[in-house]
């Protein structure tokens, strides 16, 4: 049985950065990555905010537990725990990117009274294909999900790509899949990407929404990002020439979101 089913309290993560004085701005990153994925974002927050950025559970600095299964509300359990710690005494402002972003949106449902503003950066929002209309919106998701359990499966290829895409980019393990994490990413991959509840979470939030993402992100459902755009509270703002990661321009955007 799972720990977040059993009697034991979730991990407590790392806190990979905290600094800084003002209002709370927490970074949630995504699946195969850290910390490391808000570089671009901190220096331009910095000044007028206390900033941390938490490592989610068996990734970057945090602890690998045996017997998770890394669902979102496992992930949400070590987050609310974490945040605990923190001792915030005023609502802050929650930012997730990617991954990140559905665990900050089923945080935010769960804990209302905490989060002033929920800031969601290249969210891969899902639904299962059927409940799509258009054909062509159906076979794009059902890729989608093929994608990902095909890289669940072959561990060899996803280890090799993972290797060969991070030589390309500037930040050193942005792109963080290893033996060390290989669990933590399929089983977070399998049960917290492809098996999701987000719209739900997204429309219990009571704070208001802003989606940010990339003209060219690869991992996108432009039908589901339709959808969000129609729920009451939400912002969807789309950058032209950016991709999934948090390259300058996102970045900038994203700041202002964070205010």
């Amino acid at each position: 049985m799972a720990w977040v089913r059993s009697s034991r309290r979730a991990p407590e993560l790392h806190v990979a950065h905290d600094s800084g004085t003002g209002r709370a701005v927490i970074l949630l990153h995504g699946i195969a990555s850290s910390s490391v994925t808000f570089q671009n974002v901190i220096p331009l927050i910095a000044a007028e905010h206390r900033v941390v950025a938490i490592d989610l559970l068996g990734f970057g600095g945090s602890p690998i537990p045996e017997d998770a299964e890394y669902t979102v509300a496992e992930h949400v359990a070590a987050i609310e725990r974490t945040i605990e710690g923190l001792r915030l005494r005023a609502p802050f402002v929650l930012v997730g990117h990617s991954m990140g972003a559905l665990i900050a949106t089923r945080y935010a449902a769960r804990n209302s009274r905490r989060v002033s503003k929920l800031v969601l950066v290249s969210p891969p929002i899902y639904l299962a294909p059927k409940e799509l209309s258009d054909g062509v919106d159906r076979g794009m998701m059902d890729l989608h999900l093929r994608a990902y359990q095909y890289l669940r499966l072959n561990k060899t290829f996803t280890l090799m790509a993972a290797r060969g895409i991070q030589l390309l980019l500037p930040i050193p393990k942005l792109v963080d899949v290893t033996e060390r994490n290989w669990t933590p990413f399929i089983k977070s991959l399998e049960h917290s990407i492809e098996s999701q509840t987000t719209i739900s979470d997204l429309a219990a939030v009571d704070a208001p929404a802003v989606v940010i993402y990339g003209s060219m992100d690869q991992f996108q459902s432009a039908a589901v990002l339709k959808i969000v755009g129609r729920m009451t509270g939400v912002t969807v703002h789309r950058v032209l020439g950016s991709d999934h990661l948090i390259g300058r321009r996102l970045a900038r955007v994203v700041a202002t979101a964070i205010g």
